[in-house]
């Protein structure tokens, strides 16, 4: 006996005859529509590695361009779900979340297919997480002690002081990535991640004449960053 699936209807072939049974729209398979999600955005912020990763993903998505400038106002939603005022913040259906590394794991084991993480039970994956969250709490905060001293001053007269820090900790980081990266392909070793989204990410924030280190002094991060930037998504958020 076979069975196809018609409008409704189970049509069952017997012998030289045809059965219906007409089953309720309720229970028949539904075709749920494409999780849209909306970013909030701003060029030359991390956001743009969500984006990239949103792209890799295929996922349908709405960026809502904001601001990081501190003189300007950022939208009240915005607001409400990051107070810090910060980028990337991310929304689904009826749920949001902020901070970059947060965002970057959330979106590979939601779309496993893209195959941007190893597998939770995989042996790369302490690996992938460590990366990630030391980009977040090391890599990102030298940076910010550059670019936003006024956040680590008591005084604009101290402000100066923390960003000397800050290059010196950008050194000490990138020597230690670069290390760790070694002869591998991908930070992960043979498997492309958002770990390298995220290493090409902040190597775009590296500017030598602010006293940054030059990202030549790292030749395992140049290698994957130069990688990185051929993908397309990244061709196309970055507009390389």
């Amino acid at each position: 006996m076979s069975v196809v699936l018609q409008r409704g209807w189970i049509i069952g072939e017997k012998d030289s005859g045809f059965t219906k049974i007409q089953i309720p729209l309720s229970s028949q398979p539904k075709l749920e529509k494409p999780m849209t999600y909306k970013l909030y955005y701003a060029d030359g912020t991390a956001s743009m590695g969500v984006r990239v990763l949103l792209e890799e993903i295929g996922a349908p998505y709405e960026l809502i361009q904001t601001t990081t400038d501190r003189q300007e106002p950022r939208p009240a939603e915005q607001l409400k779900i990051n107070p810090n005022g910060w980028v990337p913040v991310l929304l689904w259906d009826d749920n949001a979340m902020y901070e970059c590394a947060a965002i970057s794991i959330f979106l590979c084991d939601r779309h496993p297919e893209a195959s941007l993480a190893p597998a939770i039970d995989a042996p790369e994956r302490s690996l992938f997480l460590q990366t990630l969250v030391y980009f977040s709490s090391s890599v990102q905060i030298a940076f910010q002690l550059d670019y936003h001293a006024h956040r680590f001053a008591d005084t604009p007269e101290d402000e100066p002081s923390a960003q000397r820090r800050g290059h010196r900790r950008l050194r000490e980081t990138w020597k230690i990535i670069d290390d760790q990266i070694g002869d591998k392909h991908w930070i992960l070793g043979d498997q492309f991640s958002a770990a390298d989204v995220y290493l090409f990410m902040l190597t775009t924030w590296l500017e030598p004449s602010r006293g940054h280190p030059d990202i030549h002094e790292f030749p395992n991060v140049q290698r994957i960053a130069d990688a990185v930037m051929l993908r397309p998504s990244v061709q196309l958020v970055y507009g390389n």
